[in-house]
């Protein structure tokens, strides 16, 4: 399988830790696990769209893995990395055995005010991301911080209440890490993302087209495995619901978890990982 993190923050959360990581509790079970990373936007990607990570990193990666193995991999994406495994799964179905897609948005107006947000975030940020190239990773932070601004409050206070040398303090000073390393994106990507998926909602549309085609998840045909957190307060549940009523060959896992807890929570394991790799199995695989 290839697994398809997000590009505006790290890979590794995926594999966080030896004691917390979704891939190598995948290949535990079985599974030839390869995690992509994306890296961070130098000179050359600076001016790469969404086409050029999807037509290009994301399928020559695609392609490097078959020719290692000579197998059809399954494609996994992770939040944003699932909605452009979406559209390379749409590209190259032929060339993939399933789609798993975990907490990936595609409704992005079903809460009030995401396209307010999209539209504010250019109009502030824009002058910027011409300057630089890129939207840096301070901005990005500050917009997820608006998502809930006491979050981080509520979390150090708990975490003051831990012995420092427990699990779970180690845990958490991890994924505070890499929470905090994380990836500025491309000028024309952040402009996509913001002007495109927020703003305009040209995914729910039909509108949002990679190399010039639009992608329709109605079009893919391939066995595909919903996983939508029931407590996600980054992809709102309902923006990820409406993209698993739009796929035809579709099975869909609610798990009562939160948008990072479904890769990295301590009962992730039981809860989430367990029944996804009995699906791809089952679905998939066999």
């Amino acid at each position: 399988m290839l697994l398809v993190p997000s590009l505006i923050n790290r890979g590794y959360i995926l594999d966080l830790s030896e004691t917390c990581s979704l891939a190598r509790w995948l290949a535990e079970s079985g599974f030839r696990v390869f995690l992509l990373d994306w890296g961070t936007p130098g000179e050359i990607e600076r001016g790469f769209s969404l086409t050029d990570y999807i037509a290009g990193y994301l399928e020559a990666s695609l392609d490097a893995l078959r020719s290692e193995t000579g197998q059809n991999p399954l494609l996994v994406g992770y939040c944003m990395g699932g909605l452009l495994a979406l559209a390379a799964a749409q590209r190259r179905a032929e060339d993939l055995r399933g789609l798993v897609l975990l907490a990936t948005p595609w409704d992005f107006h079903a809460i009030p005010g995401q396209a307010a947000l999209g539209r504010a975030a250019l109009m502030t940020w824009g002058p910027l991301m011409d300057l630089m190239g890129e939207l840096p990773v301070d901005v990005l932070q500050s917009l997820f911080t608006m998502v809930d601004p006491m979050a981080t409050i509520r979390k150090f206070r708990n975490f003051a209440a831990l012995d420092p040398e427990s699990e779970q303090a180690r845990a958490f000073v991890a994924l505070e890490d890499w929470l905090n390393d994380g990836v500025p994106l491309a000028a024309p990507v952040a402009r996509e993302c913001l002007g495109a998926w927020y703003a305009g909602n040209t995914t729910q549309m039909g509108a949002w087209r990679i190399a010039g085609r639009r992608v329709l998840p109605q079009r893919i045909e391939l066995p595909t495995l919903c996983v939508i957190p029931a407590e996600d307060r980054i992809v709102p549940p309902a923006s990820a619901l409406a993209l698993a009523e739009a796929l035809p060959n579709v099975d869909v896992q609610r798990p009562k978890a939160g948008h990072i807890g479904m890769v990295a929570g301590r009962s992730a394991a039981s809860r989430i990982w367990g029944p996804l790799r009995d699906w791809m199995r089952d679905k998939a695989v066999s």
